[in-house]
């Protein structure tokens, strides 16, 4: 069961009633046994200096269990303890210091029958106070200046194809613009079959290598949008499954570190260009209202959405959930990063300047310059996409902005753990589309 219960500031925290992760999924039978934590804030939420505190039990075929193993990790990085809990009747108390604006990650683990069963539960002490981990590269903006500048001599040069929406009230069709380097943003476009005027919206798309269901605007259509929703990649959008899977095994294999290391060459340069250029294209549509202009997406999708609405001015409106890309350079303040894992490749490549390379593609350094409406949400168990990273690129944010803070979300969002997002961006759509302001709690 999932409760939800909306505080000032405009952030939402939405928890359930205890704190379950089961282990052992490989059948479909009950698992053998679970941790459970049940916090005393099911918001996660504290303030600086006091401790964030859960009562842990186990449930299953753990009758035999006398200990769970703990380890307190400060923006999911830095160890601050470890060590082991004794079970008193089947229970014990874990308590762990909030003492600065930060998140913390607590891995718990036991053995079961021989078997490791581990839980993830998270905790955040006053999140609107988390800052960025390393000022903006002082050149940023003209760097990105420079590149819109460079994409606006290259003519969009769209193609339009029309298509089938299996809908009588709903166009379809599929578009084509050329990009920078003699590259292509691939894309797909529905509106309603009616002559009028519509409110905007981009789609952009999470990570990975996959062609694009129709549903993704048709539906946004039904509901009276002009939906674009666009590739991440320079591929057709609608070829055989298996035309992907040989893309993603070839030469999109770890895509996220083609170019790394040189800004001009990344192959996020492509991408965020892409979604500018997808921005202009619809802003340029005589069936578009003028007014309302959207862009919207998950993970991936959530940093693309942090930068577009970071680098166009005719975004009105952004909803972000998950994003990646977000503070690039985290360790630097101890805290974890996340995909596209720059870091990382720094350090398997022995090659710091990738850290630097990325700080031009971190979706912080957008944010800055974003003062419209805004949705974001992080999970405090996302180690995708860490949380600290994405309230560091939330609090730069100058505009109305509405917080969702989801306790229990993994980056997959297991167990409908992001349903507030979908329920929220959902009311912020529909408001949107009659022409309403963004209901910002």
């Amino acid at each position: 069961m999932q409760f939800c219960r909306r505080f000032v500031l405009g952030i939402v925290f939405c928890f359930p009633a205890i704190v379950a992760i089961a282990a052992d999924t490989k059948t479909s039978a009950p698992p053998l046994a679970e941790i459970v934590a049940t916090p005393a804030k099911p918001s996660g939420v504290y303030a600086v200096g006091e401790k964030a505190s859960w009562t842990l039990s186990l449930k299953g075929q753990a009758a035999d269990v006398k200990e769970i193993k703990y380890t307190l990790k400060a923006g999911g990085f830095t160890v601050i303890k470890e060590g082991k809990l004794e079970l008193t009747d089947g229970k014990a108390t874990l308590e762990a210091p909030m003492d600065a604006p930060n998140t913390l990650l607590v891995e718990l683990k036991a053995t079961v029958g021989g078997k490791e069963i581990k839980t993830l539960v998270g905790a955040v002490a006053a999140p609107d106070k988390i800052g960025v981990s390393a000022p903006r590269p002082e050149d940023f903006d003209a760097f990105w200046n420079a590149k819109i500048e460079e994409l606006a001599k290259i003519p969009a040069n769209p193609k339009i194809e029309p298509g089938e929406s299996d809908k009588p009230n709903v166009e379809y069709a599929k578009v084509t613009l050329d990009n920078i380097n003699g590259t292509h943003v691939y894309g797909q476009l529905a509106k309603p079959k009616k002559a009028g005027k519509y409110p905007a919206m981009l789609i952009v798309q999470y990570a990975g290598v996959y062609g694009l269901p129709k549903n993704n605007v048709i539906r946004r259509a039904d509901n009276g949008w002009l939906a674009l929703n666009i590739m991440a990649h320079d591929l057709p959008l609608d070829h055989p499954e298996d035309f992907y899977k040989k893309q993603s095994a070839g030469p999109l294999k770890d895509y996220m570190s083609i170019g790394s290391d040189d800004r001009d060459k990344s192959y996020f340069l492509r991408m965020y260009l892409g979604c500018y250029r997808a921005v202009d294209y619809l802003a340029s549509r005589d069936d578009w209202d003028g007014k309302t202009l959207i862009v919207n997406g998950t993970s991936q999708g959530g940093q693309q959405t942090i930068v577009t609405a970071g680098l166009h001015p005719r975004i009105t409106a952004m909803l972000a959930n998950v994003p990646a890309g977000c503070d690039v350079t985290a360790n630097v303040a101890g805290r974890a990063f996340g995909f596209p894992y720059f870091g990382n490749q720094a350090k398997w490549k022995k090659n710091p300047k990738i850290v630097e390379v990325g700080r031009y593609f971190d979706a912080v350094n957008f944010a800055y310059h974003i003062k419209c409406p805004a949705m974001v949400s992080m999970g405090l168990i996302d180690e995708t996409c860490p949380p600290a990273g994405v309230l560091a690129a939330a609090n730069q944010m100058t505009g109305p902005k509405e917080i969702l803070i989801l306790p229990l979300s993994n980056h997959q969002g297991t167990n409908n753990a992001q349903a507030m997002f979908w329920s929220r961006s959902e009311a912020w759509m529909s408001a949107l589309a009659k022409g309403k302001d963004a209901p910002v709690k």
